[in-house]
């Protein structure tokens, strides 16, 4: 007995924030001292480095469990399903919820709880929980359902990713313009068939790679040095998936006794355009290949990294048909992996 994704729903925020919003951002560097290339300047070479050419915030009203139960319930109602019947409710996000104009994360009850209330279902052996995982939180959430699942403990699971980092940055540091926020879930049940969730791997690296994504004070000096952001290190990050990820993906798909050759698509985690390609890239090599065409769609233009978000929703917009020269056909052999805080990577091999 395996799992598969029975449906899919996202939520996009209406919000489009261009590169040129920055262009009067006074941006900093770690000492405090101001960048001598002007914002607009920098702005620009973040996209030719990330891809990034805008990114969406969300709506001033809504925060992260509210997108998350709009992607929720998206997916219930494609699905068609009564919601009493769902056995977990798992939400991967990061920061909790953060409202418009504070400083305070809330994750009390859980945003998991939170979404299982607002969608009324009264079965107390509906089990809610929140998954913090970083980056790689959704797709983990995911191999957790599987496992239940396989387990016989669970038939039906939602698993939910939702994040809204433009409420966690540092607007004086400039790796803030990656960041946008977004939620996606999807209903996995068990499966008779052939389709679904093939094998998996995870990996948690912290020893020496625990605060490449950490919380820190603002490059602002003027400010609270109590109130913290969101930060990264973001060259020993780089490093760090192009070291990591490829062998990670490697290892799920020898593990799913699937070829190379079968895999149509590698859905990605939409970090950074540049480093996704390279990663691709490396995996590629390790099997003496050059990299197919069209096998790795991207949304990370247009919709910034959402973290969580990002593959949830990359599924949707795929299997709406809404990515040129990106079409998902049944039977097709996809690899699905993350990388993030932790720093954590994870993988799945997933037949359509």
């Amino acid at each position: 007995m395996g799992s598969k994704f029975i449906s899919v729903g996202s939520y996009i925020p209406t919000q489009t924030i261009t590169n040129l919003y920055f262009k009067d951002y006074q941006f900093l560097n770690e000492e405090g001292v101001a960048l001598k290339q002007k914002s607009e300047f920098i702005a620009n070479k973040l996209q030719d480095i990330t891809g990034i050419e805008e990114r969406k915030y969300v709506e001033t009203n809504l925060v992260t469990s509210d997108i998350g139960l709009i992607a929720a319930q998206r997916a219930i109602k494609e699905s068609k399903i009564d919601p009493e019947t769902l056995d977990y409710i798992i939400f991967a996000h990061n920061f909790g919820d953060v409202k418009f104009g504070t400083i305070q994360s809330d994750s009390v009850p859980s945003l998991a709880a939170r979404v299982k209330h607002n969608l009324q279902i009264k079965n107390p052996k509906c089990v809610a929980y929140d998954l913090l995982f970083g980056c790689p939180g959704w797709v983990e959430g995911v191999i957790q359902a599987n496992a239940f699942i396989k387990a016989g403990i669970a038939k039906r699971c939602l698993v939910i990713g939702a994040e809204t980092l433009s409420r966690v940055v540092d607007l004086h540091d400039r790796d803030s313009m990656i960041y946008a926020d977004g939620a996606g879930a999807v209903i996995i049940e068990n499966s008779d068939d052939d389709c679904g969730i093939i094998s998996h791997a995870s990996e948690s690296h912290t020893l020496n790679e625990s605060d490449f994504i950490h919380f820190g004070k603002s490059y602002n000096t003027d400010h609270d040095p109590n109130i913290r952001y969101i930060k990264m290190f973001g060259k020993k990050i780089y490093e760090f998936a192009l070291t990591h990820v490829p062998l990670a993906m490697k290892e799920c798909l020898d593990k799913s006794g699937e070829s190379i050759q079968d895999v149509k698509k590698i859905l990605i985690h939409q970090a950074n355009e540049k480093m996704d390609e390279a990663i691709v890239y490396r995996f590629y090599k390790l099997f003496d290949m050059e990299v197919p065409e069209h096998v790795m769609p991207m949304t990370i233009g247009k919709l910034g990294n959402s973290s969580v978000a990002t593959i949830p929703t990359l599924i949707d917009i795929l299997r709406n048909n809404e990515i040129e020269n990106h079409r998902i056909h049944k039977g097709d052999l996809a690899i699905i992996c993350s990388v993030g805080a932790g720093m954590n990577i994870n993988a799945i091999v997933y037949k359509y």
